[in-house]
C-alpha cells in the first residue's frame, strides 16, 4: 500500500508491542532472572547464548552479535522489509497501520479492509481445495498421481496441497453464494466471465499450489492438470492481491524450515519445488 507509516506510529507501536511475546510466539523462551533466553535462532548453538530484555525490550546474542528491537526481530525472524514487518506486528496488536498520503483516511480504511476481506477469501478457496483433494469423486485418481510423483501426505498438507473438481462452477456455487462474493472471486480471477456473461472457475480439473507471499498469507494459486488437455500449468493472472514479480513460490514454505539457509536453489515447477 503506497504512503509513508508516520514516524510516531513506529515509536507508538514498539511501545505498545512486549518483545517478549513477539519472541516468544516464534521461539519459546525460558525465564532467567530478569531476563529470557533461549538458543540463537540466528545461529547454531548448544548452549543458549540469546537474551531477550523485558525491561529494555530488546534482544541480543552474544554468541553472533544480533541485537535489536520487536521490529528488527520480525524482519529478521519472518524474513519481511520493514513496512511488512510494521504491518505484521500492528495486525498482532490489532491495530491499522496509518499512511501519510494524499488521500483521505476513509479510502485507506477501505484499502486496508479490502485486503484483509481478499486474504480471507483466499484462505478458504485454499481450504476448498484441500478439501476435494480428500473427498471428490475424483480423489482417489489425484492422489494417486501425486503419490507417484514421490509425494508424501505430510508434504501435500505443508504446502496445502489441493484439488480444483472437474466442474464448471464448483468453487463459484460453495464460495460465492452472496454477490459480492462472486464479484470478489471474479476480481481476484478465481472466477472467469465470458462473452455471454457466463461465469465458471478459472481452475478446473487440476492440482491446486497455492503460493503464499512473506507473510504467509496465499494471495494466489497455480494448477497442474493431470492427465486432461489443456496448458500444463495455469498460474492465478495479475490482481489487486496477487503480483507475479513479488513473489517466489515455495520462499515462505522455506522459510518455516529454515530461517537463514546457506543457499537457496532455484527451480521452474511447482513440483521442483515441493
Amino acid at each position: 500500500m503506497a504512503g509513508l507509516i508516520p514516524k510516531s506510529f513506529i515509536h507508538d507501536l514498539l511501545e505498545r508491542a512486549d518483545i517478549v511475546e513477539v519472541v516468544d510466539s516464534r521461539v519459546p523462551l525460558k525465564k532467567a532472572g530478569k531476563n529470557h533466553q533461549a538458543c540463537c535462532p540466528f545461529h547454531n548453538e548448544k548452549t543458549p547464548s540469546f537474551t531477550v530484555s523485558a525491561d529494555k525490550q530488546f534482544y541480543h546474542c552474544f554468541g553472533c552479535g544480533a541485537h535489536g528491537n520487536a521490529l528488527d526481530f520480525i524482519m529478521e525472524f519472518d524474513g519481511l522489509n520493514f513496512p511488512d514487518a510494521v504491518e505484521e506486528l500492528a495486525s498482532s496488536l490489532g491495530v491499522q497501520v496509518p499512511r501519510e498520503e494524499g488521500h483521505d483516511p476513509q479510502k485507506q480504511h477501505q484499502q486496508q479492509a479490502q485486503l484483509k476481506n481478499d486474504t480471507e477469501l483466499m484462505a478458504q478457496c485454499t481450504r476448498f481445495f484441500q478439501h476435494q483433494l480428500k473427498h471428490h469423486a475424483n480423489s482417489e485418481k489425484v492422489i494417486t498421481y501425486l503419490k507417484q510423483r514421490g509425494l508424501s501426505g505430510d508434504i501435500v498438507k505443508r504446502f496445502q496441497i489441493g484439488y480444483a473438481p472437474d466442474a464448471w462452477d464448483s468453487l463459484l456455487t460453495t464460495m460465492g453464494v452472496e454477490p459480492r462474493a462472486r464479484q470478489q472471486l471474479i476480481d481476484l480471477k478465481l472466477v472467469n466471465v465470458n462473452d455471454q456473461g457466463r461465469k465458471f472457475d478459472f481452475f478446473r480439473d487440476r492440482v491446486m499450489f497455492p503460493i503464499h507471499d512473506r507473510r504467509g498469507r496465499v494471495v494466489g494459486f497455480g494448477g497442474r492438470v493431470i492427465d486432461s488437455d489443456g496448458p500444463k500449468y495455469l498460474n492465478s493472472p495479475e490482481t489487486r492481491l496477487f503480483h507475479k514479480g513479488q513473489e517466489l513460490y515455495g520462499f515462505w514454505n522455506m522459510q518455516q524450515r529454515l530461517r537463514r539457509p546457506e543457499q537457496i536453489c532455484i527451480v521452474e515447477g511447482y513440483m521442483d519445488v515441493v
